[in-house]
Parts: structure tokens; sequence; C-alpha cells
């Protein structure tokens, strides 16, 4: 889910393409033109000085096929018209699928405006920040790059999968006299809808519980020094499955399917009890069927917010602005159907961007859609809709001193 934030001198966006995992080859052209073309839209908009994309799931689960395609939306931006004024990129593009042990199909993208002047990136190995000149692009061993962090998530925190591309990516950026960490992170999925429903909180929300503290605990740990933190990328972040179904269905009746050789649970069909007892909601492994959807969209998802605590627990550690659109997840993967839902799970805001409480301090204003240039830092939130595309906006505003 490539994730675009943008931290300027002056002005800045933060978007979010939902369903652009690449889970199918959804690099191939069409599909790679239009995220071109919205972000180059993006671009032209807002003319942002400093714009960070981070991209998770590069190449898609059939990897070895569309990691080509992956390359390709980079040039295709890079080259386009809109991006000609950004003299200085970075690209960290994890790609060598076949190191096992280190892959984390993350990706992360920075494109600075020829405008500004004073920025620097720090060398995590020297221990120093070093000014950002001409354009780089490392897509295989990142291991060996000293301008970032990357690690990937011990196996045993989610042993359901065989091998797991989770973990996190932090650059570390000083814009004039204010340093601050980018981090990319991926947490894990709900393997299954069943498993999710059958305890409150869910085991799923358990393992990226530990998983997210196990970032943050790296990030702020002595080996250097601390710095204010934006944590966005996919935290898999869901709802509380048991009680959504119980606030959908609580005058529905339940049935239970088991299978015949294990009698594990298959599915939930709940049925209201009149109107010739018709299917309220059906529940499978990954199946989320429910009569509906547009419950989920009404008034921006309020009615769920209530559902969504998975962050609770790090109430002193980050912050998050209000959320003020429907969830960004599962959006249809049918160019036709870009503004529904797939019944494969509970819509949910799994797509977050997160800060810590000195990140949050830079924060002096937050106006919904036209925001006011406030000395040091503007923050605000709105959605757009387009194609299968959901778009998170963040604008803020930094002190760039006289040069």
């Amino acid at each position: 889910w490539p994730l675009l934030v943008v931290c300027p001198p002056v002005l800045g966006v933060t978007q979010l393409l939902s369903n652009s995992k690449t889970t199918r080859p959804y690099y191939r052209v069409p599909m790679c033109c239009k995220w071109v073309l919205l972000g180059v839209l993006t671009v032209q908009s807002h003319r942002p000085h400093f714009i960070a994309v981070h991209c998770q799931e590069v190449g898609g689960k059939n990897y070895e096929a569309s990691m080509s395609h992956v390359d390709c939306f980079v040039k295709e931006l890079l080259s386009s018209d809109a991006m000609k004024e950004y003299n200085r990129v970075r690209v960290y593009l994890d790609e060598n699928y076949k190191s096992q042990e280190h892959f984390t199909a993350l990706g992360s993208c920075y494109f600075l405006h020829e405008s500004l002047k004073n920025i620097q990136q720090f060398d995590f190995k020297a221990k120093k920040f070093k000014k950002v000149v001409g354009k780089e692009i490392y897509s295989d061993t990142l291991e060996s790059t000293p301008m970032l962090e990357k690690e990937k998530f011990p196996q045993d925190y989610f042993p359901e999968c065989k091998w797991s591309r989770k973990g996190f990516i932090r650059t570390r950026w000083a814009l004039a006299d204010c340093a601050f960490d980018l981090v990319n992170i991926h947490l894990f999925h709900d393997a299954s809808n069943i498993l999710a429903w059958e305890k409150s909180p869910s085991v799923y929300s358990g393992t990226r519980q530990k998983a997210l503290g196990f970032v943050l605990d790296r990030i702020t740990d002595q080996r250097f020094e601390k710095v204010p933190y934006f944590v966005f990328g996919d935290f898999n972040f869901r709802l509380d499955t048991r009680q959504v179904v119980e606030s959908l269905c609580s005058t529905a009746t339940m049935q239970t399917v088991r299978l015949g050789d294990t009698n594990e649970v298959d599915k939930l069909i709940f049925r209201e009890s009149e109107n010739d007892r018709k299917v309220v909601l059906q529940l499978e492994k990954k199946l989320f069927n429910y009569i509906n959807q547009d419950v989920f969209r009404e008034n921006n998802g309020t009615l769920f917010l209530q559902f969504d605590s998975e962050l609770s627990c790090f109430k002193e550690r980050l912050h998050e602005l209000e959320i003020s659109f429907p969830p960004s997840y599962p959006y249809s993967e049918d160019s036709s159907q870009g503004k529904q839902y797939m019944n494969t799970r509970c819509p949910a805001w799994c797509d977050r961007v997160l800060m810590s409480a000195t990140a949050k301090d830079l924060v002096l204003k937050v106006i919904d859609h036209h925001p006011v240039v406030d000395p040091r830092f503007i923050l605000c939130k709105s959605v757009i809709s387009v194609y299968t595309e959901v778009s998170h906006f963040f604008c803020c505003c930094f002190n760039q001193p006289n040069e």
C-alpha cells in the first residue's frame, strides 16, 4: 500500500493509495499509469518540497514475476514533467526476494524540490548527517546501505506463516533545524475471520501489538539521539471483529457450520429472526459478506470507530489526528467498482499516519481542507477516491530560515 507523506518547508501532502497492494500484477502499465497520474496531479496541486512515498508488498505475492513493474513505476514517476523540479531523489526498494532471511518487500522513496536548500540525511553507521546530493536508487541489498535501518520481524512473531515479509525501514532527516525520523512499517494481517471473531481482542491484535512495540523500542533505544518520529504504512489495524459482529447482528440468530472431518468451524451464518430468515452476514476464513456495506461509509464510518482500539495500548507513545474518512481497506480490486469494499474482510482503517509526542508538538493547527500556513508545522487531513485508490491528505509546514 504505497503511502505518500510530504513534509515541505511551506506546504505538503500525505497520500495513501488504498488497494495498491500488489497481490496481483498491479504494476502493469494501466495501473502504473494511473498511479503516476494521481501522483503527478497531487504534486501539481500542492507543490510540496519534500515527498516521502512508503510502499509495502512491492512486487506483490507474485513478486518474482511482478518485481520488474516496480522499477517501471519508479522510472515513470521520475520521468514525469511534474517531478523535474525534484533534483534530489533517494529510492530504497527491498527487492531481493532470494534472501528470505532479510526480505521485507518494503519501499521508501524520497523526492526533494530544488528550492529546498537545507536538507540532510542521517548516516546510521557514521552517526552523522550528510548533505543530500543527486539521485540515487538502491534496490538489491539494503542491509549494507548506511542511510537507513531495516529489520524484519522475528519468525516467531507470526508462527502461522512459514515465512513473512513484515518489518520496517527507518530513515532520518534534518530539515533546517528540525531532525525527524520517517518509519515505513508493515504489520501482520488477520489470517482468518473466524479466528478473529472467536476472541475479543483477537489473537492477531496481540501479534500486531508485540510487533509495533518492537519497532518503537528499536527507534527509541540508546544507540542514537532521540528525535520526533512519524510512523506510517500498513499497520493492518482491524476493528474488533467480535464486537462488530455483535453490533451488526444484534437481533439475528447464528448458525454454525463445521467441517465434517475435523469439527472445525467453517462458517458462521447470521439470519434475521423474521423477514424469511434473510441472511444478514456470512463469515468464513476469508469471507465477510454483510448485507449492507454502505454502513461502513455512512458518516465516514464514525459508528465503527468505537471498535478501532488497537492503538489504545500505545496512547503514551503514539498519537494520531482525528480520523475523518471511511475505512481504507479492503477496496475492490475491480476497476469498475473502485468505491466498493471486497467481501473478504471487515472494513477497517489499516493504513495510518502516527507520530510521537514530540512530533505532535510540531503540529500547531488542524484545518480540514484548506490549511493556513503557520510558522513551524501544520497537519490536516481529508479524503478523495480515485479509481480504486483512496487518498489521505496531510498538509504540514516547517520553518525555513532565510538563506
